[in-house]
């Protein structure tokens, strides 16, 4: 009997000491949750990546772009969507009682591309042994029409006739800034609503005879496109246009048309000088503001009307190019160009092979012309512009013409988020000029 107790006692005595060393361990588990939760994210994690990469390698992306993708996903807690938890509430995975040093995050150093560097160097010193940069000819609008620039000429004349195949303006033409002032100054002798568009802009000729687009002010310039918009329904911006001609002139495109903003007075610049449709659709706001709308296809309506502060006006001024009956140009659709449907995708968004079919066909399969969308595209990346549907080249140059940077203005609509898809034909192509990789690391931050 006493030899029965002993067991029945030891097992007892086992049993406690069991669940206390239980108890011990899930109290030091749940005091120290980041060393439990490192083991368990890293499956989560795998899975995810795994099933969207599965996906997205059969859809409208390359996969190693969805790595990227989901790396973007990983960085929400810095959204303001996403506020970080209230003083003195844990961060899932993460030590309450560890301080955190602010200089100790995000210290890694940029990556200085020394890799990208040195084919740009190598590139370069080949392009001086060869000589192709002394040969390469490059004509002007002039030149093929056989007239220059005159003194009599007009500085609108001078920077149409200076238009060359390869781009808009040169590197260091005073033309350019001269224009641009002459822009916010001269005093406007007639305004016509442009046809075409879905939105409404205006033709202003200045009192030399020069010519300007205008894109009026519609909404601040710290709202963005709303979440829930399309890219074709959102609104176009003034600055968005400025903004399109600086960095196309920093990235060294030159393809741009000059842009600049300036402010008019509704009443005295614009509804003195309307008429016909146009001077209709003037009317003074319940706010006594001065606004019209004109006539377009879209947002033309008192509800999408322009209205003047309570009659200033904010805009943009660009250059107006050579005539058509001069000098014509060729409009060609983009071969990237998005379905503009709320539910169909485009093939390039579905074939990631796309780009095979698309060197196949004139004019991509020679000369300029792929690696000329190609730096398209990036402009239109770093700008957020999903709204390239179509493009224009200069019909006296062939198809050596350099494809204009033209209508800017749905671009920098969303400052927080880059759309990658619009890089499709870098990405897919796999090519890209040395000169616009060196221009892109020369504006790096290292």
């Amino acid at each position: 009997m006493k030899l029965k107790k002993r067991i029945i006692l030891a097992a007892v005595t086992s049993t406690v000491l069991v669940t206390v060393v239980l108890l011990l361990d899930v109290e030091n588990r749940l005091s120290y949750p980041g060393n439990f939760n490192v083991q368990a994210e890293v499956p989560v994690k795998y899975s995810f990546r795994q099933r969207h990469l599965q996906r997205m390698s059969n859809g409208s992306r390359d996969a190693s772009l969805a790595v990227s993708a989901s790396g973007q996903l990983s960085a929400a807690s810095d959204d303001p969507a996403h506020p970080s938890p209230a003083g003195g509430e844990a961060v899932l995975g993460e030590d309450p009682s560890v301080s955190k040093d602010p200089q100790a995050i995000g210290t890694e150093p940029p990556d200085p591309y020394l890799d990208l560097q040195e084919i740009v160097a190598k590139v370069k010193k080949l392009s001086k042994r060869s000589g192709r940069a002394k040969y390469h000819w490059n004509p002007t609008v002039g030149e093929l029409l056989g007239r220059d620039s005159r003194e009599n000429a007009t500085l609108w004349d001078n920077f149409h006739l200076s238009i060359s195949q390869d781009e808009l303006y040169g590197a260091r033409d005073p033309t350019v800034n001269r224009l641009l002032q002459y822009m916010t100054t001269l005093p406007i002798s007639h305004i016509s609503q442009k046809e075409g568009g879905t939105q409404i802009k205006l033709t202003i000729e200045f009192i030399d005879g020069g010519r300007a687009l205008f894109k009026p002010m519609r909404h601040p310039r710290e709202q963005q496109t709303l979440k829930n918009q399309f890219y074709f329904t959102d609104f176009e911006r003034h600055n968005a246009e400025i903004a399109a001609f600086h960095l196309d002139r920093l990235l060294g495109f030159r393809r741009a048309v000059p842009t600049v903003g300036r402010t008019v007075n509704i009443t005295r610049e614009l509804y003195m000088l309307a008429k016909g449709d146009l001077l209709k659709t003037f009317f003074l706001s319940p706010e006594k503001n001065h606004c019209f709308h004109g006539k377009c296809s879209y947002f033309c309506d008192t509800a999408h009307a322009i209205c003047g502060s309570p009659d200033m006006l904010e805009g943009s001024f660009a250059v107006f190019l050579p005539g058509d009956t001069e000098v014509p140009r060729v409009r060609w659709r983009h071969p990237w160009r998005r379905s503009y449907s709320r539910r169909r995708k485009a093939q390039w968004e579905e074939d990631n092979e796309y780009c095979k079919s698309v060197k196949e066909t004139h004019p991509y399969s020679e000369g300029r012309r792929l690696l000329d969308i190609v730096d398209m595209s990036i402009l239109d990346f770093l700008m957020g512009n999903m709204d390239r549907h179509h493009y224009e080249t200069i019909k006296m140059f062939g198809n050596n013409s350099a494809p204009l940077h033209l209508d800017h203005g749905r671009g920098f609509g969303k400052a927080f988020h880059d759309e990658v898809s619009i890089l499709a034909p870098l990405y897919q192509c796999c090519v890209l000029r040395h000169s616009t990789l060196a221009s892109l690391l020369r504006c790096s931050p290292t």
